[in-house]
């Protein structure tokens, strides 16, 4: 006789932990009363489906039966999304039908001498011009903005040419020769690039500066719909968030939020939510599943809010975005474009499309995100900056360019029949690291819908759009790496035919942003170059053939510290009309006026100590884009993390000895000019103990307290950021999401996955072949000999993962692995 304690056959143990997730007391116990039963397994998932066998697959008999009973009498889904396929298979539909249209991006043309050689072939007859099977929508008639945004950017240009002319000039009496030496020629030249690009951006914030205090601009996009016009039941909108192994819970936790207050504005039949996945972490995945089931549940969003997650991840975000539009763009006559950690109230979302709706000739509106949500010193001065000083410069923006402006990539509205159209992404010609896939689409795709006729905004006064910062330098610098080598790839279009002038100047100013930093290290070193040969050498006072009179060096000190104090001038004189402005309009969200004077300084003199940081490392990034060296692009960390002293020693080192060198180099050379050098080599030596200390979480909540770098966002917290903090803190209090392995062996787990399983395929032998030996080698090699690449195989497909496991419950006796993984920290289950 058999001792019924001292042997469970499978069957028995499966039905027992099946019964530990089941809701109902009834069905447990009915559960427990099959376990009783001598049955064998395959009998056991029969019973469950109601009669029903499946010879080649008998787990997928039950799937139903298992969700109904975790789910207890609440249905998982209704039962227009909890459904069967065309094989009879249980299926959850996390996607909306599928109303495809073509997608055909042009190929690129940089070189401007092939442009000029395929016209002439064109016109030979030697070449046939490349038809598209469809024509393309028309753009409306152009409006009276465009002439006076020419006369501004004109403006703008003459401005900044000329007072770059002025310094430039000053700067060459300022020289010992007066720019009469090859490296003087050279540094004149560095400076007046430099000088330019700061002086730009001066003239933008200087004239923001003049917008937001007279509060209103008749050629302002926001001016274009002046009441709350309703939103018509054609015009549907898409809210679409890319992601790619993100923090599920931070993810979710912000659609929630966005979600729910746009059903608060009355018009949420308008809109509909979609998450696009390319996470190829195959426990990130699993995860993401189960917040989608749960996010649905809790706001009733199935219809509303779908996921999908890709199986060819091709093209990064711009290919996810494009496969949407493949897919499902023909439902929407709009998209929003969410990053990870984009939240957006239901107001602004509304007024985005109402202004859409006001202005035809609008192919892209993008709206100005606060940062907010930082805990970390480094952050919190970030966000404070971006919330006082980038006003200035957003309305300084639209003030040059209007309808033809900057595109972010995110929290941003789209026209989606012309985007589909003209904005679709071929990938650059060539070979090395600055072809193939372009990695900054959003400038790009800026660029091709003005060039098709269709203006780009800037809502530059549209409060209820937020982001998040990077918690610390180190991730903030990681971010500009992929930027920076996006930008460099961009500037390979600036001749391409037809782009507007705007948008030319966008890829320039673009590729400075980075090319900068090693403009300046140069100007720096051709300094210290200069100082070493005059100090080093003998002066030459005859340098020309027959020469009467000798050249006489002339040192200017006071012509030096007066240049010097006119580009301190520029570069912080919008930090200071940006609190002027504040103090104005009242700064009692800032903290008070004093405590917005004081937060400015110091930003002010921390982002000192960053600059020659940051100088050095995109420097490095540019000169790696320049050689080819590969850019990994992950996720940035949202969370907030402290540097680790180990980490700023390992990243900052080199930086540190530069410091240390240069110093004493300096100090041999002449004590005095170290006077001008300090703040560089200073900030170089410093940068272990800045980069620690400003990514201190402790100090970033200390300094909250006492009403330091205080924003709006925290003083007056809008209801949709205080929504996502509580849906991030009642995520993190749940128990923690299941993986792959539960995927593979629990019931309930895995009865999910294989209904959100995605490659539902029909019947091939060639399929069949290949479905045997894969799950064969799951069986055998156990967890730890799948690659992730095996495991999100198995995800995708339902049939995989369902003879997987039932092959993992009913052969538990050869090959434990699993069981043993997925159970290694529970109790056995033991039901008296």
């Amino acid at each position: 006789m058999v001792d019924q304690d001292s042997y469970r056959s499978p069957a028995r143990t499966y039905l027992e932990r099946l019964a530990l997730g089941t809701r109902s007391l009834s069905d447990r116990r009915q559960l427990l009363g099959m376990a009783e039963q001598d049955l064998s397994f395959e009998q056991v998932h029969a019973e469950l489906g109601g009669g029903r066998v499946v010879q080649d697959d008998p787990a997928s008999a039950s799937v139903l039966r298992r969700l109904e009973l975790a789910y207890g009498s609440q249905p998982l889904a209704p039962p227009e999304v909890l459904t069967s396929d065309r094989s009879g298979r249980v299926c959850l539909k996390t996607m909306p039908p599928i109303s495809r249209t073509p997608l055909a991006p042009q190929p690129w043309t940089t070189s401007p001498f092939k442009r000029i050689a395929k016209g002439i072939q064109l016109r030979r007859g030697t070449r046939q011009r490349r038809q598209r099977k469809r024509s393309g929508p028309e753009a409306p008639s152009q409006p009276r903005w465009q002439m006076v945004g020419s006369i501004r950017r004109w403006t703008l240009v003459i401005l900044t040419l000329a007072q770059s002319a002025m310094a430039a000039w000053y700067m060459s009496t300022v020289l010992p020769y007066q720019g009469a030496r090859l490296l003087e020629v050279v540094e004149l030249v560095l400076f007046a690039l430099l000088f330019c690009w700061v002086s730009s951006g001066f003239w933008t914030a200087l004239m923001g500066f003049f917008q937001l205090l007279k509060g209103r601009d008749r050629y302002s996009i926001s001016a274009s719909a002046a009441g709350d016009e309703p939103i018509g039941e054609e015009a549907r909108t898409a809210i679409v968030m890319p992601i790619c192994n993100e923090d599920v819970k931070r993810v979710f936790a912000g659609l929630k939020a966005t979600y729910e207050s746009v059903q608060r504005t009355g018009y949420g039949d308008r809109f509909e939510f979609h998450v696009l996945s390319d996470t190829y972490d195959p426990d990130l995945a699993v995860e993401e599943n189960h917040a989608w089931l749960r996010l649905c549940r809790e706001v009733g969003g199935f219809g509303r809010i779908f996921y999908r997650r890709r199986q060819r991840r091709v093209k990064r975000k711009s290919g996810n975005i494009d496969d949407f539009c493949r897919r499902f763009g023909a439902r929407y006559r709009y998209m929003v474009v969410l990053d990870a950690d984009s939240v957006m109230s239901g107001s602004c979302l509304k007024r985005l499309v109402q202004l859409m709706e006001a202005n035809p000739d609008a192919g892209i509106i993008q709206s100005a995100p606060m940062a907010a949500g930082g805990t970390n010193l480094y952050a919190r001065m970030q966000q404070f900056a971006t919330r006082v000083y980038g006003p200035l410069f957003t309305a300084g923006l639209h003030f040059w360019q209007l309808g033809e402006s900057h595109y972010w990539g995110h929290n941003a509205i789209i026209r989606v029949e012309p985007f589909m159209y003209y904005c679709s992404l071929a990938p650059l010609p060539g070979k090395g690291s600055l072809s193939g896939e372009i990695l900054s689409h959003d400038f790009v795709e800026a660029a091709l819908m003005r060039r098709a006729g269709w203006g780009v905004w800037i809502a530059y006064d549209l409060p209820g759009s937020y982001e998040e910062m990077p918690p610390n330098l180190l991730d903030e610098l990681q971010r500009d790496r992929r930027w920076c080598q996006g930008n460099i790839m961009n500037f390979r279009l600036f001749l391409v035919r037809g782009m507007h002038p705007v948008h030319r100047a966008v890829f320039l100013t673009g590729v400075m942003s980075y090319l900068s930093a090693p403009l300046w290290f140069l100007f720096l070193a051709l300094s210290t170059t200069l100082l070493a040969l005059h100090t080093m050498t003998t002066p030459q006072y005859f340098t020309e053939p027959m020469q009467l009179f000798p050249s006489w060096p002339e040192w200017h000190p006071g012509r030096a510290v007066a240049l010097f104090s006119t580009t301190m001038t520029l570069l912080f004189l919008p930090k200071i009309l940006s609190v002027l402005l504040i103090c104005i309009k009242g700064a009692r969200d800032y903290g008070g006026s004093a405590r917005v004077v004081l937060s400015m300084i110091i930003e002010s003199l921390v982002s000192m100590l960053l600059a020659p940081v940051r100088m050095l490392f995109h420097t490095r990034f540019v000169l790696m884009a320049l050689l080819g060296i590969e850019v990994k692009w992950k996720s940035p960390d949202r969370e907030s993390s402290d540097t680790p002293w180990r980490e700023a020693a390992r990243r900052h080192g080199g930086q540190t000895l530069l410091g240390i060198a240069w110093t004493l180099f300096v100090l041999w050379l002449d004590p005095l000019f170290l006077l001008w050098l300090w703040p560089i080599v200073g900030a170089l030596m410093l940068s272990i103990p800045v980069s620690v200390m400003t990514s201190k979480v402790g100090l970033g909540l200390g300094a909250r307290r006492i009403r330091m770098f205080l924003i709006p966002e925290e003083a007056r917290t809008p209801r949709e950021l205080r929504s996502t903090r509580h849906n991030v803190r009642f995520a993190q209090r749940r128990p923690p999401a299941p993986g792959f392995i539960e995927s593979v062996v629990n019931p309930i787990d895995n009865a999910l996955a294989c209904a959100m399983g995605v490659a539902r395929h029909g019947h091939s032998e060639a399929i069949e072949s290949s479905r045997q030996a894969q799950v064969r080698h799951a069986l055998v090699g156990g967890p730890e000999g799948l690659s992730n690449k095996d495991r999100l195989l198995l995800l995708d497909d339902p049939v995989m993962l369902s003879r997987l496991h039932y092959q993992v419950w009913g052969r538990s006796d050869r090959y434990p692995a699993w069981l043993e993984a997925a159970y290694a920290d529970q109790p056995e289950p033991w039901f008296s």
